[in-house]
């Protein structure tokens, strides 16, 4: 909303405030108070509360609450209730077991299994297979002694109306449990959540180790037969069986052909007759359809001469039957007349998560007629016990009487029923036996003894009395994982062609792994250092073995090719990583360190290729670590060297003994090289006065330019000399001179600069006397200065050096180079002048002349902080008093006039960018000259 608006609203708000302190006052115009119910409610508070009135007086809503300090308050929302009760939802250690309700609540106890959640959300959110609960008494036998839908029941199991449907972004809980004092709820994907104080659950903020918990084992099918039960489930796309028992209700279809063609529909009787016309009352009562079949066509045939008869089953009747026990939904079912007992289950809704799957029970008039373990259809497809059910059969399930729980590495971990006289091999198959990874050797069992305490007992499962032993109810079979550690093999790592673990045989050697340097090895990998990590007892420690890799191959008889043992490791360095593969190494011998000894590391420092830190070989020598270290650098001290050696006294302490060593002697091929103990240094020297190879370069006017190796202490003049001094053109006031050192110092100077311009030009408006600097030209100023190119130039005087002043001479560094121009007989003029241009030079004129040649300096133009860039590279101030005479120009000068600083609001950096970015420029512009 505008301001002005909001100005007008409060202007109302005043005037109804006005009115409730005095008796004559202004009404609020409609206008006002309209636009006063648009802002916001907070903005409605504020504006109330700021003038004091009731907010109901402008909105015609109900007051609003005042608290003690006469302050508005928002109204209360009350939270939504819990969508299901936490005292309903089991324990997960509960589910599944033998023993469903405890012992402290053995009536109207909530019971849950996972399976119990299926149709959580297919059903609105409500809980439709979630509990079971005892106590409750059915009146019309369709409850018999079960209640289900958490969402009704409380602990009391009476009706629980505060109870709210599943909201869809609600998770699917199935069980709860308690982790380090705090309670979490479990959903169907193993997740953990917490019930916050208005009853909603929120994704629990639990450590890894906790949010791996496995999800609770199930009970193995009892979601199979899972479903909202049925009263008729019609079934007349099968084949009826010759055995079918024909019934009342039943009907016949009659086709007759021959001397007379006709159809008949019978339906069977109650007295279990048919009227076929013609014929008359055909009893068929208590036969089956074969019979019945026979029957009719034997009476049609007799009965009418030339006629023969085609009889089929028509519509079946329907049965009814009763579903009792721990049935998910018992009572009384009409069903198909062709319907099993597994259908029956179906029908019903399946079993409770108590039920018994292996004991269901037919029985008939009171007889009991057959038993079905359904176990037998599970794993087996057995159906021959998949009884055909008769009108007024009762399909009878029991209550299970024993559990066993099978986890770890089976097949198909769960909670499997036991029958009497079960064994181990029995409940491994009924889990679909073991894992190809499963320690068969020793499977544990969770038992209770006969004191209810729990014990575990060890069952070998490889041999017959093991899968022989009996289980017992409650036992928790847990089968364990072999390990993972291989044995009979050498693994290979680090700069091999193809890394890996291989079979290990005996007499094998590192030639059998290695054939060829091309093929077997990385590029850029060690051929005189790889060494072999070979496991000295149980507990993996190691030793370390050294070898040369080229020598392995190429000489199968050497000692290089080193015979291999089972779980050695092969590590194979690359030289520009040979620190970081060695680091793992350096660890596990610092970790195997026992009882105050050292551990068996050396180092070795100085003029190496590689210095660090190496592990200590069995009878290691100095020789090995210099290896190691991938031999002496150029330029190294072979004459002496020095060992520094820790001598440990139990009484005096640790001792530091120096001895010197020469290298010459300890690295010939037949010398017995003094053997090395933990944590010697060997420290290698550089030869007196050595250094690499330095260069500089010399261009221009010069008889022999080019690159020129110096030694310490070398100076210019030195160098000009060897190059054939200079030709008759060299300009030597123009001559310029770079210095790899200064040149880093101006890229950092520059860099700081770019950075301290950059948080001037965010902090200072570029204008004045209504002139503006765009944000275009300054940011084109700044990305001028961080693309500029330094050169790190150094002003020198070439022609003192050449003259034999020595004060003037300069020692040289590696990298430097010298461009010395050709004569130049011109001066330019840049920077903010009428003309930049460049003149031919013209002795005795100064400085304002060629100014004015330029055209004189713009309206914008610092002019009074002007400078020449002399040809040699040093900066001087022209003189432009009243009285001076000026400051004469010389050639290859550069006159550079800088803009005016006060047009950028004191910018105080720009007179130095531009400075940088001036001078720069003409350095480059002279190398280039000479360059081309």
């Amino acid at each position: 909303m505008f301001p002005k608006a909001k100005s007008l609203i409060a202007v109302g708000i005043a005037i109804v405030a006005t009115a409730s302190f005095s008796s004559i006052a202004l009404t609020p115009t409609p206008q006002m108070i309209e636009q006063f119910k648009q802002l916001p409610k907070s903005e409605q508070l504020k504006l109330a509360k700021q003038y004091g009135i009731d907010i109901s007086s402008l909105t015609g809503g109900s007051k609003l609450n005042r608290n003690d300090n006469n302050d508005f308050e928002e109204p209360i929302v009350k939270p939504r209730t819990a969508y299901f009760d936490a005292d309903l939802i089991e324990d997960c250690s509960a589910i599944g077991s033998s023993s469903f309700v405890s012992t402290k609540h053995k009536k109207n106890t909530i019971r849950s299994s996972q399976s119990d959640y299926q149709n959580f959300k297919a059903n609105n959110g409500q809980f439709s297979r979630h509990v079971q609960m005892d106590g409750l008494n059915s009146q019309n036998g369709n409850l018999s002694g079960q209640s289900r839908g958490l969402n009704s029941l409380n602990n009391s199991g009476q009706q629980n109306t505060n109870l709210q449907p599943r909201p869809e972004n609600q998770p699917n809980i199935i069980c709860k449990t308690t982790i380090a004092g705090n309670q979490y709820f479990i959903d169907n994907l193993g997740k953990k959540y917490t019930l916050n104080n208005f009853g909603t659950l929120t994704l629990a903020k639990v450590n890894d180790k906790q949010q791996k918990t496995k999800k609770p084992l199930q009970i193995f099918g009892l979601d199979m037969f899972a479903g909202e039960p049925t009263t008729f489930a019609p079934i007349s796309d099968v084949p009826v069986p010759s055995e079918y028992m024909v019934g009342p209700g039943d009907t016949i279809n009659v086709q007759t052909y021959g001397k007379e063609s006709d159809n008949f529909e019978l339906v069977v009787q109650r007295n279990g007759t048919v009227q076929l016309p013609q014929v008359g009352p055909i009893s068929i009562v208590g036969l089956s359809f074969a019979e019945a079949k026979k029957l009719i066509k034997d009476k049609i045939k007799s009965s009418t001469i030339g006629v023969e008869s085609s009889v089929t089953l028509g519509q079946l009747r329907s049965i009814r039957i009763f579903i009792a026990g721990e049935a998910y939904k018992p009572g009384s079912y009409t069903v198909s007349s062709l319907s099993t007992i597994t259908q029956a289950l179906y029908v019903s809704g399946g079993i409770s998560n108590i039920g018994s799957l292996r004991n269901i029970e037919l029985k008939r008039a009171g007889k009991l007629v057959g038993k079905l373990d359904l176990y037998d259809l599970l794993m087996r497809g057995d159906s021959s016990s998949d009884l055909r059910l008769q009108s007024g059969d009762v399909v009878f399930i029991p209550a299970a009487k024993a559990y066993v729980s099978v986890d770890g590495d089976v097949r198909r971990p769960a909670i499997y029923e036991l029958k009497k006289d079960e064994n181990f091999a029995d409940v491994i198959n009924m889990a679909s036996g073991l894992k190809a990874k499963a320690f068969a050797k020793a499977i544990s069992v969770e038992r209770f003894n006969k004191n209810h305490l729990k014990t575990v007992i060890s069952v070998d499962y490889t041999t017959t009395q093991g899968r022989r032993q009996n289980v017992k109810d409650g036992d928790y079979i847990t089968v364990s994982s072999s390990s993972d550690r291989l044995e009979n093999s050498v693994e290979v790592a680090g700069a091999a062609t193809r890394p890996g673990q291989y079979q290990w045989t005996k007499g094998m050697r590192v030639s059998d792994i290695f054939h060829s340097v091309r093929s077997d090895l990385s590029k850029g990998a060690d051929l005189t250092y790889a060494v072999v990590l070979r496991a000295i007892n149980e507990q993996d420690e190691v030793e370390v073995l050294q070898f040369s890799l080229n020598n392995a191959i190429k000489f199968n008889d050497s000692k290089d090719n080193l015979l291999l043992e089972p779980r050695d490791k092969i590590v194979v360095f690359k030289d520009d990583e040979r620190q970081i593969a060695l680091l793992p190494i350096i660890q596990q011998l610092k970790k195997q360190t026992h009882l105050g000894e050292m551990a068996k590391l050396v180092e070795v420092n100085g003029s190496v290729r590689y210095p660090g830190v190496y592990p200590l070989v069995e009878n290691g020598s100095v020789r090995d670590l210099l290896t190691a270290a991938g031999g002496l650098e150029e330029g190294s001290y072979t004459l002496s060297a020095e060992l520094t050696r820790q001598q440990i006294d139990p009484i005096k302490g640790a001792k530091i003994i120096h001895k010197e060593l020469n290298l010459n002697d300890v690295l010939h091929v037949n010398h017995n090289s003094l053997k090395l103990q933990s944590r010697d240094v060997i420290s290698v020297r550089k030869l007196p006065d050595w250094q690499q190879t330095r260069w500089v370069s010399i261009k221009g006017e010069v008889r022999f330019p080019g690159t020129y190796s110096i030694q310490r202490g070398e100076t210019l003049k030195n160098v000009i000399t060897r190059a054939g001094g200079l030709t008759p053109n060299a300009f030597t006031y123009g001559s310029i001179f770079l210095r790899e050192s200064i040149k880093e110092k101006e890229q950092e100077q520059v860099r700081n600069l770019a950075d301290e311009l950059r948080r001037e030009i965010a902090a200072k408006a570029l204008t004045k006397d209504g002139t503006t600097i765009s944000y275009k030209d300054s940011q084109q100023m700044l990305d001028q200065l961080q693309n500029i190119e330094v050169v790190g130039r150094l002003s020198i005087d070439l022609s003192a050096i050449l003259g034999d002043i020595k004060s003037a001479d300069i020692e040289l560094e590696a990298n430097d180079e010298l461009y010395i121009p050709s004569k130049n007989q011109t001066v330019s003029v840049m920077g903010q002048v009428q003309y930049p241009s460049t003149h031919r030079f013209i002795k005795g004129e100064t400085f304002e002349q060629y100014l004015s040649m330029a055209g004189g300096a713009r309206k914008r133009a610092d002019e009074g902080r002007s400078y020449i860039l002399r040809a040699n590279g040093s900066v001087v101030i022209p003189d432009t008093g009243f009285l001076s005479a000026g400051t004469r120009m010389m050639p290859g000068d550069t006159i550079i006039v800088p803009l005016d600083t006060e047009y950028k609001d004191t910018l105080t950096l720009w007179q130095q960018v531009t400075s940088v970015v001036y001078n720069s420029a003409v350095a480059i512009a002279s190398i280039a000259r000479i360059n081309n």
